[in-house]
């Protein structure tokens, strides 16, 4: 790329960046209350984790039943994930270390099938600064630039079978990359240490309850319709009551609210051929009508997760009642809205160039 098309990328991006920073700055001084960030966010914090909490009981009471639990507490993960985002970029009690890392704890707890956040603070910085390229492991972690099939649909929302799946690239792909120099020797410690504890121990023991609580009922399903039985060993009939409330009450509504992030997350970033640097490349706005189930239990993550791109310092509750302006100015500048065709491509900015030799 030319020096003079580098500049004009840059210079384009800053000015998108101004006049959304110039958006949020309209909604904060039309909002004086969104001065006291610190404690919106500890009462999401702990609204949510209440919620979670009368949500296990009425169910383990015998009021609510399954399903409701699963769909409301998954919205209330949904806004603890959003929170951790945030507090990954520093935005809550910043200058109050201990409260920082009690909430950082507290969102963990609250959603155990996902990477530790401590180790993932250091993945997400990176994906900023080389979103879309083949070394941004926490979106290719979640399918990002795989061809869409039914391999890519159950990946999406289990990281420990997205993690089985595709090991064998795991291992020997961070070597290739060495050798390639496009990563150097601390990247290799960091990715060991990702492979080693970023989802060791909690999420390793909540993936194997889930999984077998799958295997269990989905085997024993099948069998009864033929007419027969499984001799599960006693230990597993002695431990389904309390891992089914498990799964009732925390797991199934996290892996609900994964698949959807998920899913959500990985078509509207592209991948591959993106311009390195360019963030008007980075991610398109999805927020097509019919998506709106899913986008209610990662909040709204599609429609306004590419204005983070631009500008950072805006929790996430802020960029959505700045959505609307903030939309016009992406408009203005040419980001893609919908572009649906990335299930086709496998999250590629652009068609692929025809073979030789084909029409």
């Amino acid at each position: 790329m030319s020096a003079t098309s580098t500049e004009k990328t840059v210079n384009q991006d800053q000015q998108i960046q101004q006049e959304l920073r110039q958006v949020s700055d309209g909604v904060r001084a039309r909002n004086p209350w969104l001065r006291h960030q610190n404690t919106i966010g500890m009462g999401i914090f702990l609204i949510s984790i209440a919620g979670i909490i009368a949500n296990a009981w009425l169910y383990m009471a015998g009021i609510m039943p399954a399903w409701a639990v699963i769909l409301l507490t998954a919205f209330w993960a949904s806004l603890l994930h959003e929170l951790e985002h945030d507090l990954i970029h520093w935005m809550y009690f910043k200058k109050q270390p201990l409260l920082h890392h009690l909430m950082m704890l507290g969102v963990y707890l609250a959603r155990p099938t996902t990477i530790n956040p401590w180790i993932r603070r250091g993945m997400h910085f990176r994906h900023h600064k080389i979103s879309g390229t083949e070394t941004d492991i926490e979106e290719r972690g979640i399918t990002l630039g795989e061809r869409w099939g039914l391999r890519r649909f159950f990946m999406v929302g289990d990281n420990m079978l997205a993690f089985y799946l595709r090991s064998k690239k795991y291992l020997s792909e961070p070597r290739r990359l060495y050798r390639e120099g496009k990563i150097d020797r601390r990247d290799i410690k960091n990715l060991r240490l990702i492979s080693a504890f970023g989802f060791n121990p909690l999420g390793v023991i909540v993936y194997g309850i889930w999984h077998l609580f799958v295997l269990y009922y989905l085997v024993t399903g099948i069998a009864w319709l033929f007419g027969a039985t499984v001799p599960w060993p006693g230990f597993v009939e002695a431990n389904m009551g309390w891992m089914t409330t498990a799964v009732v009450v925390l797991i199934a509504p996290n892996v609900l609210r994964t698949y959807c992030l998920h899913f959500i997350s990985s078509n509207m970033h592209y991948y591959g051929d993106v311009e390195p640097g360019k963030i008007s490349e980075q991610c398109q706005v999805l927020n097509v009508w019919w998506l709106l189930p899913v986008q209610a239990f990662c909040c709204n993550f599609g429609s306004t997760h590419a204005i983070h791109h631009f500008v950072v310092r805006d929790p996430f509750y802020v960029r959505q009642m700045a959505a609307k302006e903030s939309h016009e100015v992406l408009r203005k500048y040419g980001i893609r809205f919908n572009d649906l065709g990335t299930f086709r491509r496998a999250n590629r900015l652009h068609e692929r160039p025809a073979r030789a030799g084909t029409a």
